[in-house]
């Protein structure tokens, strides 16, 4: 019988690798509660990044698509359910006259979380239409809807403060370009009956416990209102709770269903 060769089994540090040199083999290594904790606290770091982001961009992107969505196709809903548009008024009515002869609706205060109307502000952009719900709390309608009536405040066309709120971040930002209006910018609420057209006239920046401008003639409790105002709430600078931008407005005019849409839904906004 051949000679048997014994192969004697190298130590782990003395493995040599294809090419016949020596290597030595490293050990494990094993990890340490600082790591694991390193790691842990990392990959939050990323999530909270992600979620910051989701809020602030993507989020806002799709709910405010999505609002615009839900606002226009109220209105197309309305629009199938009116009837036949009136014929235009001969060159012998002056505006005047043909306002005059318009009936403005009053609706009823809306339950809380009760959609009632759809927002239209050029200056925001030609398919800004979001829905209007009474009530202002985050939880019920600013996040889920989009623009809160203020419980007790007027109607849209009542004599009196049509106040509203809406966020000017996340969840769509309703009223993130609030500070962007111009006077004269038409601000159009749109209802089942017609469209409410408001004229914007000025910004104010208040503290958070300045209520009067909910007032019936903002900022003047004391006075009896006998004119229509619209006044639009957020919160200011951007992303912070310090202050309120507040936005006001006059009543110009109210546009039956039937009538057609009014030309300040489509008029131009000037630079």
């Amino acid at each position: 019988m051949g000679e048997q060769t014994s192969v004697e089994p190298q130590p782990a540090a003395a493995l040599r690798d294809r090419s016949g040199r020596r290597r030595t083999a490293r050990p494990r290594r094993r990890a340490s509660v600082t790591g694991v904790i390193g790691e842990l606290l990392i990959t939050a770091g990323v999530i909270a990044m992600l979620y910051v982001a989701w809020q602030l961009w993507i989020g806002d992107f799709i709910y405010g698509a999505q609002r615009n969505a839900e606002g226009t196709e109220l209105s197309e809903q309305w629009a199938q359910q009116a009837p036949p548009v009136i014929p235009e008024p001969s060159a012998s009515e002056t505006p005047d006259e043909t306002a005059d002869d318009v009936e403005i609706p009053v609706l009823a205060e809306p339950a809380d979380t009760e959609v009632f109307g759809v927002m239209h502000v050029p200056r925001f952009g030609e398919d800004y239409a979001v829905p209007m719900a009474g009530g202002v709390t985050r939880a019920g309608t600013l996040d889920p809807i989009g623009i809160g009536h203020y419980p007790g405040s007027p109607m849209p066309g009542e004599t009196g403060n049509f106040a509203v709120a809406a966020h000017r971040t996340t969840y769509g930002k309703p009223f993130n370009q609030i500070a962007d209006l111009r006077v004269g910018d038409a601000i159009v609420v749109e209802v089942e009956e017609g469209w409410y057209t408001y004229r914007f006239r000025t910004l104010e920046y208040v503290t958070p416990n300045e209520v009067d401008v909910l007032a019936a003639v903002p900022q003047q409790p004391e006075i009896e209102a006998d004119g229509k105002f619209i006044t639009m709430t957020s919160c200011s600078p951007m992303y912070s709770l310090a202050e309120r931008i507040i936005a006001y407005g006059v009543f110009e005019s109210f546009t039956p269903r039937e009538a057609g849409a009014p030309a300040a839904l489509t008029e131009g906004v000037s630079a």
